[in-house]
């Protein structure tokens, strides 16, 4: 009746609108009930059985359909890791990635695997990431895309060749000695950190993982370094760099990290001027020496001095220390925190514009015979010092960039320990800059009367990433890249990128802007050798095409410890001589430098990757300044666009307070002791799902917050979720979906309408999925459940289930959606959760491997006009009638619908024909004893009655037709008595059968 009601509508109105919360169709608005679909009735999914043992009662058990199934409600301890490897043997985790890449797809999904450091145990950190790619990887295969990750690990760098060579040192040992110790080391790591991959559940080309320190992949490095070095964007240069004395290496500001509580002695110190400005020797009061006062943070830096900066549209003034009549000069805006500082009045003398400033000359304080310049520099600020910068090229960026423009001196007096060399003159050789040679700086100044004042500056200061020791500034021969001249182009590649979260395009493009040039050479053994080689006597740079290209082939062939192992002759033979049109092979010696390991996975793009156009790069916040950047400027310069297509940065793995992880705090959680439980009761097996979902649940765009919570939350929901599945089991047991499914139109209403949401929950999955938010699949999953399934749909078709003849359209119609549910729910937990999504399917009815057979299967068809409508009015009037008796069995009541001649009274009659039933579709869903549908209320109800009224709004698509309709409710308590079969108040008498059960019973027998 519903069909031909609504077909003849649907004939003359626009297509059904929107509604608001849940998916098409009308929009319905209750004015007069709670808007919970089934307020006051819980379902507890297999918790209520319809027939009670007792009172003669337990005699129809035999003859209700309860579920059936094996499937184990809780799976704990060891017998939920055996069940984890079991199902990864039996599904055959290791083959999917191999299956999937030889079936046929029409679209391909890349996810690029940035490599992880191979210098220790997997962490949580790892599983973080790598599941989070995982999750994204399963989906796209399950939807039918051709799926291309391969993880690969990063081998080289100075922590790798630390810890292989631990206690011994690099003492004695030669180059290929170092480099096999480091092999082994990085060699063992690999295979705990993939051991731990694969137990997660990862689906990657484990047979074809790329590697770093493999030659084939070394030789296309080269050649990404090659074609760079021709391009003349690589050069050799003496600049400053970032220096650790505790490494002996150079290191970029990638491998650099700040340590906020830094103590330094700062100092205030005076430069007497010599000459004064030609610009204000004539200003009045200026009559005895000025001193040019400066602030620093770094006093052993002061023998290195070369000039004093200043801004030039700046003011500055000349001031009378009123405590001893010193002039000192300062910027104006300075003054008055001088004062303070020095705690005396400071009276203003002179004051003129920094340009005025230009030709001015200081004496160095610590040197007699040393003069310095006051200069003009656009890097002076006034938020902190006196507003004149000491400057020191050797030892500062901005100061080199002064230096380069002013033809400044650029001598080093620091050496590679971190200690004064001779050039610091005969009192600072060889002590500690950073300890004993600040002490002494600062004597000297005392000494000479130019120290002003000393204070204690905690603030911000670079360490090496891995010695977790200072670093100081110091020029070096180094190989660089000139990212300034890549810098726009990198910009430009950046704005075609689509980045989650979009906030940290922002830090992706504010580290570029902070990097004109990027060092790339490492004074190590164990990398990838810069293929240069040099003159013996003027130490000129042989290195082009020729001498590249060879290289490369040889260590394609042999790996890059043939460096070493090769006779120059072979490096560079007679023929790649004479192209390069360079002397005989004596004249020159091959180089000791390394490849900065950030330039090794920078590359990977090349040695990887078949189009650098279709991939997503997913890794943690601390690779905005690492890898996303130098895979991005490699690529630019190489090839003119960004290596990825999609950026998704997450943040890192943090303790339940928020801390960063680490041994002294005791706060570290091991991956392994969460999946096999540890020597301690508190921490259990949880197995690999559970991890998986803590991933998948948590906010992966912030810090992500692990310990003894989390993932007893994560337990929980996952038991939930088995509830759920174990029910959808149970019921479809002796289902066969082939033969026995009933077509959506012969089915009942709320189980076409269940379809429906079927297919809305399977888009918003789908659509998450996409989105690389596994939390919101979660989230939508949970709704769901618990509200169209557990609170609303379970708790209505329980007496259909149980009750009904085993072959009825009633009960065949249920099962059919049942088994869509069960499919459609597994296949979107499959991703997160992708052991017990097989464990499910092995016991449904198909029986096979999930992963092999595709993504939910909805249908559009199962979207049909005017059914949503109808359910969804019988559901707002179901919760009036629930709302009117809070706490109390539904069943037990009879329940009067009066609705006013319209659209509304035929849609509730399309629910139910007849004007009083116990079996209609519309008592099903309001769950009680019999309902009566009229036009209006009788005038004879009884004085106990219930009444309640309330009004629905049907709003057409658009707007175009509403539809305003009244309906009233009358509650009574049945007379009807309780069936011992079905438990429904549908029966004449408490000791006889109601006239379903009585027919089913009869008929069995």
């Amino acid at each position: 009746m519903l069909l031909c009601r609504i077909s003849l509508v649907s004939q003359t109105l626009p297509r059904w609108g929107r509604r608001s919360q849940r998916g098409g169709g009308l929009l319905l608005r209750a004015v007069s009930f709670s808007s919970s679909r089934c307020h006051g009735v819980s379902s507890g999914e297999g918790s209520a059985q319809p027939a009670e043992s007792g009172s003669g009662q337990g005699q129809y058990r035999d003859t209700v359909l309860l579920p059936k199934t094996d499937f184990p409600m809780k799976l704990t301890g060891q017998k939920l890791l055996d069940k984890e490897l079991e199902i990864q043997q039996d599904c055959k985790f290791a083959d999917l990635y191999s299956w999937q890449r030889e079936r046929k797809a029409k679209k391909e999904f890349c996810l690029h695997d940035g490599p992880p450091y191979a210098n220790g145990d997997p962490h949580v950190g790892h599983a973080l990431n790598k599941i989070l790619k995982d999750i994204r990887n399963r989906f796209e295969m399950l939807r039918g895309r051709q799926v291309h990750y391969v993880p690969g690990w990063d081998c080289h760098g100075l922590p790798i060749e630390l810890k292989a060579l631990g206690e011994l040192g690099t003492s004695g040992l030669s180059p290929l000695q170092i480099r096999q110790k480091a092999r082994e080391f990085a060699e063992g790591a690999i295979a705990r950190q993939m051991a731990a991959f694969q137990r997660w559940g990862v689906m990657a080309d484990w047979d074809q993982c790329y590697y770093t320190f493999d030659g084939a992949y070394e030789a296309a490095q080269l050649k990404v370094f090659q074609e760079m070095h021709s391009k003349g964007l690589i050069y050799q240069d003496y600049k400053p760099v970032f220096w650790s004395p505790s490494s002996r290496t150079a290191l970029a500001e990638a491998e650099l990290e700040y340590n906020a509580e830094h103590v330094s002695r700062a100092i205030y110190t005076t430069f007497p001027l010599a000459t004064l400005p030609p610009n204000i020797t004539k200003e009045a009061g200026i009559t005895n020496i000025v001193s040019v006062l400066v602030w620093t943070t770094q006093p052993w830096t002061i023998p290195a001095n070369q000039a004093i900066c200043y801004m030039p549209n700046a003011q500055y003034s000349v001031v009378k220390r009123l405590d001893n009549s010193e002039l000192l000069l300062v910027a104006t805006e300075r003054t008055a925190n001088m004062a303070a500082l020095l705690g005396t009045e400071l009276e203003v003398v002179s004051t003129f514009t920094g340009s005025q400033l230009e030709g001015g000359i200081c004496k160095h304080p610590t040197i007699p015979s040393k003069e310095v310049p006051l200069l003009p520099a656009n890097h002076v600020t006034m938020a902190k010092g006196t507003g004149l910068v000491h400057t020191a090229p050797a030892h500062g960026m901005e100061d080199y960039s002064v230096a380069s423009q002013f033809k400044l001196s650029v001598d080093c007096i620091v050496n590679e320990d971190g200690k004064f060399t001779e050039l610091a003159g005969p009192e600072l050789h060889n002590l500690s800059v950073m300890n004993e040679g600040t002490d002494r700086v600062i004597s000297m100044l005392k000494e000479c009367g130019s120290l002003v004042k000393e204070e204690r500056c905690v603030h911000s200061y670079p360490y090496d990433w891995r010695t977790k020791q200072p670093v100081v500034i110091r020029p070096s021969k180094q190989w660089f890249i000139n990212t300034a001249s890549l810098k726009d182009k990198a910009k430009e590649a950046l704005q075609k990128v689509r980045v989650l979260p979009e906030s940290a395009r922002s830090s992706l493009l504010a580290m570029l802007d902070r990097r004109t040039y990027w060092c790339i050479s490492r004074q190590r053994s164990w990398g990838v050798p810069i293929p240069v080689f040099y003159h013996r006597e003027t130490g000129e740079a042989l290195i082009n095409k020729h001498t590249v290209s060879h290289v490369a082939q040889l260590f394609k062939e042999k790996g890059s410890d043939c460096w070493w192992e090769l006779p120059i002759e072979t490096l560079l033979p007679a023929a790649v001589l004479k192209k390069s049109k360079a002397g005989p092979v004596g004249d020159y010696i091959r180089g000791e430098d390394v490849l900065d390991i950030w330039f090794d996975s920078g590359a990977s793009w090349a040695a990887v990757l078949e189009d650098v156009n279709k991939n997503a790069y997913v890794e943690g916040k601390d690779q905005i300044g690492g890898w996303f950047q130098s895979s991005l400027l490699t690529s630019v310069a190489v090839r003119n666009k960004a290596p990825y297509k999609s950026l998704v940065v997450h943040g890192f793995a943090v303790s339940e307070k928020g801390e960063k992880m680490s041994k002294s705090l005791g706060n570290v959680v091991d991956p392994d002791v969460v999946i096999n439980g540890g020597k301690d009761p508190s921490t259990p097996a949880f197995g690999a799902d559970v991890l998986r979902w803590w991933v998948a649940e948590s906010n992966v765009f912030s810090e992500v917050q692990i310990g003894p919570n989390a993932l007893n939350s994560a337990r929980d929901s996952i038991s939930k979720l088995r509830r759920t599945l174990k029910f959808l089991l149970g019921n479809v047991h002796s289902f066969d979906p082939r033969s026995q499914a009933v077509d959506p139109k012969e089915m009942h209403y709320i189980d076409q309408y269940m379809l429906h949401l079927l297919r809305e929950f399977s888009i918003k999955v789908t659509d998450a999925y996409s989105e690389f938010d596994p939390g919101r699949v979660i989230r939508v999953l949970q709704a769901f459940i618990s509200r169209d399934l557990s609170s609303f749909y379970f708790s209505i078709i329980k007496d259909r289930l149980y009750c009904d003849p085993e072959d009825s359209l009633g009960r065949r119609s249920c099962q059919t959606v049942l088994e869509e549910i069960l499919d459609g729910v597994t296949r979107s937990i499959a991703p997160i959760l992708p052991h017990l999504a097989e464990e499910v399917y092995l016991h449904a009815p198909e029986g096979e491997t999930l992963f092999r057979s595709g993504w939910i299967k909805s249908s559009s068809v199962w979207r049909r006009p005017g059914l949503e409508e109808a359910v969804e009015g019988a559901c707002a009037i179901r919760d009036s009638f629930l709302s009117s008796i809070p706490g109390k069995n539904s069943a037990q009541y009879d329940l009067t619908i009066a609705i006013e001649p319209g659209l509304l009274f035929e849609l509730m009659e399309s629910l139910q024909e007849e004007p009083t039933s116990t079996s209609s579709q519309l008592c099903e869903l309001m769950m009680s004893s019999r309902v009566k549908l009229c036009s209006e209320l009788p005038r004879d109800l009884p004085s106990d009655a219930l009444l309640k009224h309330g009004t629905f709004l049907i709003n057409l698509e658009g707007g175009v037709i509403r539809e305003d309709s009244a309906y009233s409710i009358a509650v009574v308590p049945t007379s009807a008595a309780r069936c011992p079969r079905c438990r429904r108040f549908t029966a004449e008498s408490t000791d006889c059968l109601c006239p379903r059960c009585q027919t089913i019973v009869s008929q069995s027998q």
